[in-house]
């Protein structure tokens, strides 16, 4: 463990350094592109993998190198066919992802922190102390295995991402936007940008700040309540970022990206299930062009949070569609492996 920490992970060189590293040991320049193309299009996990050059040119990367590569550890299958990966990265710390398939898509959702600090009193990962923010490598080799197990376990292309996985997407943002951009990349994986969704609990700056970075990808707002009170009740966050600036971020965004939201919506009984909160969500939808997904909720053992009648669910389905709200009931997937949303702690 020493000897791969004190080696500095070859993946954080960008391509010109690559070049300039090659250069400065006596190396054509066109060798950078050569692992480059190693690193992050086909994903080698060794060095040993770059079968197009030499074994001394190998052992040299190794003297001065290491691939920090994430190690699938435990792999949980559900009845419904999603797998839940336990994810152990170079330090020992260990993150969730999941592989969602459905008959038309396989969505890969990731993690971006390992933990969370954001306190969400329905989500097991919020129960957990935030340790550090994954690096772009770890997210990028999170899509990649769960790609692989698309092709291996389905025979079929994986086709969206989701960041939706443990920690907040905007609180790690930097490392997110480098990893969304390797995997866009005709370098990297290069899926269309339009089949990733960055889930969020609403940092309403972050939210104006991807606006003004230009992004291409979707964006998800995990919302609950439109209701400051109850919100806040059980989203400390929305003390911070309450409803009103979170509107105005939302606004601002689609001025910018012309690009409509959708909220991520949990019906809980005695929490939100009236329609006095049902009225207040679609009030709240209608501040930019948007669509809501209700979400199944899932459990997490202690009995605070219980999902709403069919009736709640239904009347709220009924209330957004006739006032002309996209919506659509989430059945949630993996709840036998604790690989649905909300459920990921780590119990592995």
């Amino acid at each position: 463990m020493v000897e791969t920490v004190s080696k500095r992970d070859i993946r954080k060189l960008k391509l010109d350094e690559l070049k300039e590293f090659f250069v400065q040991h006596g190396e054509k320049a066109f060798r950078a592109q050569q692992v480059y193309e190693w690193l992050w299009n086909k994903s080698a996990k060794s060095f040993d993998q770059m079968t197009n050059l030499s074994i001394g040119l190998r052992d040299m990367l190794k003297e001065h190198f290491t691939i920090n590569h994430i190690k699938v550890d435990n792999m949980q299958r559900s009845s419904d066919g999603t797998i839940k990966n336990a994810v152990t990265l170079f330090d020992g710390m260990v993150v969730e992802s999941v592989l969602i398939p459905t008959e038309k898509r396989i969505t890969a959702c990731v993690s971006s922190q390992v933990g969370c600090s954001l306190a969400c009193k329905f989500c097991a990962t919020a129960r957990l102390k935030r340790q550090r923010n994954l690096t772009p490598d770890e997210i990028y080799d999170q899509v990649v295995a769960i790609k692989e197990q698309a092709e291996l376990f389905f025979g079929r292309p994986l086709t969206n991402i989701v960041f939706m996985g443990m920690g907040e997407p905007l609180l790690n943002y930097s490392n997110v936007i480098s990893a969304i951009e390797k995997i866009t990349s005709q370098k990297g994986l290069n899926m269309a940008s339009k089949r990733i969704t960055v889930s969020t609990v609403g940092i309403a700056k972050m939210i104006m700040k991807m606006a003004d970075d230009g992004v291409k990808f979707n964006l998800a707002v995990s919302l609950h309540s439109a209701l400051d009170k109850t919100r806040s009740s059980i989203m400390p966050i929305n003390d911070t970022n309450p409803l009103d600036e979170l509107a105005d971020a939302l606004r601002y965004w689609y001025d910018k990206t012309k690009r409509k939201v959708t909220y991520e919506y949990v019906v809980w009984r005695g929490i939100n299930d009236t329609e006095e909160h049902a009225r207040a969500l679609l009030k709240f939808s209608k501040v930019i062009p948007s669509k809501v997904n209700l979400i199944e909720y899932n459990p997490i053992d202690d009995g605070e949070f219980q999902q709403a009648s069919t009736e709640a669910l239904e009347m709220y389905m009924h209330l957004l569609e006739s006032h002309g709200v996209t919506t659509r009931i989430r059945k949630s997937r993996g709840k036998d492996i604790d690989a649905a949303c909300g459920q990921l702690a780590n119990k592995s």
